[in-house]
């Protein structure tokens, strides 16, 4: 299996994850410790996926704007799950050491959040645009906009699951489960297009065959 099939399934699986923490016909059935578990072995899912693309794209971080970009947008999001690595852990703490612990085990934090989004603004802005509508024709050319988008609904479920210090509630706990969920389903549906293909722009070198392939293509056409 390639190095992207791979990173690819590391994905999958922290995306599921997260995809089905949040959910308290979940949490109930399991209990708060399974599920605080759940969204740990998520987020150490989430680091090895990140750890490979990063691994991927370092070797072409020279070899131009795509490169640099790739290279940028893996080491922050990398940066971004070693985040979730420590709050999930303390969450994965809380549960076990508190039998009264019955609320959202886990929600986005803000540094982890601020990465993904930074991550996901740099990969969308090196994509193939008209404008701010992605530029369609490659395989995989929805997957920068799409994973743009997850990144924002774990921004938002990090605002809606703050803490408010002066009434000890989160400021809206249905918010930052379903956000949390939306951001898992996008980055889950463009793991499982790579998983299947073996493809994703998140790889320079696959950016690059892409764009021959399409090249080489418009000559033929040209030609006949």
């Amino acid at each position: 299996m390639s190095r992207e099939r791979w990173m690819a399934l590391f994905f999958v699986l922290g995306s599921t994850c997260f995809l089905i923490g949040p959910f308290p016909g979940y949490a109930q059935l399991v209990g708060a410790s399974a599920d605080a578990t759940t969204f740990f072995i998520g987020s150490i899912l989430f680091t090895a996926g990140g750890a490979l693309q990063s691994f991927i794209a370092f070797p072409e971080r020279d070899s131009g704007a795509a490169g640099r970009a790739s290279w940028r947008a893996a080491a922050i999001q990398s940066a971004g799950t070693l985040f979730f690595n420590v709050t999930t852990y303390q969450a994965l703490h809380t549960s076990l050491s508190n039998s009264n612990y019955d609320r959202l085990v886990w929600r986005p934090d803000a540094f982890g959040s601020i990465c993904f989004l930074v991550s996901g603004a740099i990969a969308f802005r090196a994509s193939a645009r008209h404008g701010w509508l992605p530029a369609r024709g490659r395989q995989g050319w929805w997957e920068p906009s799409l994973n743009l988008l997850g990144c924002l609904f774990f921004g938002i479920s990090a605002v809606a699951g703050y803490l408010v210090p002066s009434t000890g509630s989160l400021i809206s706990l249905a918010a930052a489960n379903w956000n949390t969920v939306l951001g898992a389903a996008c980055f889950l549906t463009c793991a499982l297009a790579t998983l299947l293909t073996g493809r994703t722009l998140k790889s320079p070198r696959l950016r690059r065959l892409q764009a021959f392939e399409a090249d080489l293509k418009r000559d033929v056409e040209s030609v006949v």
